[in-house]
């Protein structure tokens, strides 16, 4: 099998389900910006401070493949076969949440992006989430989207930010805070 098929060419593709619609389509945005998320869960799982915490990235990769493809399915079509997104995948992402949350100082100041490479790549998929999340709520006011891909999404940007901080802790790098000028 040939990776390219050219039938993309003209910047239409399809939908599973078989609609195709414009490379441009605000579903195609939405599950092309989850692709770029995973990448970066992908690139935080190969940290080396996150190698006890390999397992749970590659399930969340898991679960954004799970989410894209709900995305990339025409709405309505219940017969395409898929995986699920279950409530219990957003349990998981805040029992991980409190755990690390646990363990670190109370938030005094906001966090700047930075300090050390691998907590700004924590910091750039957490805005990557953040700008999945802001797209899949856009789709969601004009097209059928499950609200547990918006809630878990949502819960995934509160983690990666847990994360950065429980990183730079792990690291022993101090965070970068915002000093506004009064």
């Amino acid at each position: 099998m040939k990776i390219y098929t050219k039938t993309g060419d003209q910047g239409i593709t399809s939908l599973l389900g078989g609609v195709r619609v414009p490379k441009s389509d605000l579903r195609i945005d939405a599950y092309g910006t989850l692709d770029e998320l995973n990448a970066y869960i992908g690139l935080l799982r190969d940290q080396e401070v996150n190698k006890k915490r390999a397992d749970l990235l590659k399930t969340i990769q898991d679960r954004l493949f799970t989410i894209g493809a709900d995305l990339a399915t025409v709405p309505g079509k219940d017969k395409v076969k898929k995986p699920d997104l279950l409530p219990q995948d957003v349990e998981v992402l805040e029992k991980e949440i409190d755990a690390m949350d646990a363990e670190l100082p109370k938030l005094s100041a906001f966090i700047l992006p930075g300090g050390h490479t691998a907590v700004s790549f924590c910091h750039l998929a957490r805005t990557v989430c953040r700008r999945s999340e802001r797209i899949v709520v856009e789709l969601a006011s004009a097209e059928q989207v499950s609200k547990l891909v918006i809630q878990y999404l949502n819960r995934l940007s509160d983690f990666l930010f847990i994360l950065g901080r429980k990183m730079a802790q792990e690291m022993e790098v101090e965070e970068v805070t915002w000093k506004p000028r009064w």
